[in-house]
């Protein structure tokens, strides 16, 4: 697992920057007067001038959010992503949420070097009953020809409370045995809300030879603690005008995140 992980972000504690796409068409927000494509070029140039290690593309803006995505939305990502790859400098990864069919085929379609889900266990949710599939989304993975796509596995879902009874630790120790993620993420409560450094600090005592991250909530007074103890963050609200998670992304804090992290790592 590990081998993966270092083959797509090297040796480094990976800082990965979001591409909040705007609400895509099909879904309740989608304004037809939004330029999609220019939005998620400018972000991925202020990530990239900033010096982030990798990008990921996400439909944060798709609420209310689903299980099944339509088929447009995923092919709107799809698009976009085609459309700036040449653009784009440094490992990307993608997130159709909360979609792992969705998530795995956009990301072997586009080329994506690695792809974010929940793709274990049994939630109570703000969508309904959550039960993904890992096996059912990596076999997939498998046959669309992508096994060399490093899939990242959220453990401790936004949006939702686990079903599951054990402590988060040893639910992320069984899904690593389980599952084989590449690396195992770990989230606050809701998008933009960190994950408790105790929670960060038990994962990580029980799973010493597998990736964990920081999945939400890093900001730029606590890059430095979380990585510490995890083995790289994604950042989005954090980078934004305002920090707000809605907003574009203000070149101006992107670098002042960096600088912070690279000061981290050294």
């Amino acid at each position: 697992m590990t081998i993966k992980f270092n083959k797509v972000f090297g040796d480094t504690k990976p800082v990965i920057g979001m591409i909040h796409i705007g609400a895509l068409p099909g879904t309740p927000l989608f304004d037809p007067g939004v330029d999609l494509l220019g939005a998620a070029r400018a972000d991925l140039t202020a990530l990239q001038d900033a010096g982030f290690d990798a990008v990921m593309f996400g439909n944060e803006n798709d609420r209310p959010y689903e299980f099944d995505v339509d088929t447009a939305s995923t092919a709107t990502m799809a698009a976009i992503i085609g459309a700036l790859k040449p653009e784009i400098t440094v490992p990307f990864g993608v997130n159709v949420l909360w979609d792992p069919m969705s998530t795995v085929a956009l990301g072997a379609a586009t080329g994506a070097a690695f792809v974010r889900e929940i793709f274990t266990g049994t939630y109570a949710s703000d969508m309904g009953p959550w039960t993904p599939d890992a096996g059912r989304a990596m076999r997939y993975r498998d046959r669309l020809g992508r096994p060399d796509m490093a899939m990242l596995y959220n453990v401790s879902a936004e949006f939702a409370h686990s079903l599951d009874a054990r402590p988060l630790p040893d639910r992320a120790r069984s899904a690593v045995f389980s599952s084989v993620p590449d690396a195992v993420l770990v989230s606050g409560q809701i998008t933009g809300e960190a994950a408790s450094m105790s929670d960060l600090e038990a994962v990580k005592a029980v799973l010493p030879d597998t990736p964990v991250m920081a999945n939400t909530g890093v900001k730029h007074e606590t890059v430095a603690d979380v990585l510490r103890v995890a083995d790289g963050c994604i950042v989005g609200s954090s980078l934004k005008v305002d920090g707000d998670t809605w907003n574009a992304i203000d070149p101006d804090r992107a670098q002042a995140f960096m600088q912070a992290a690279r000061q981290a790592r050294s």
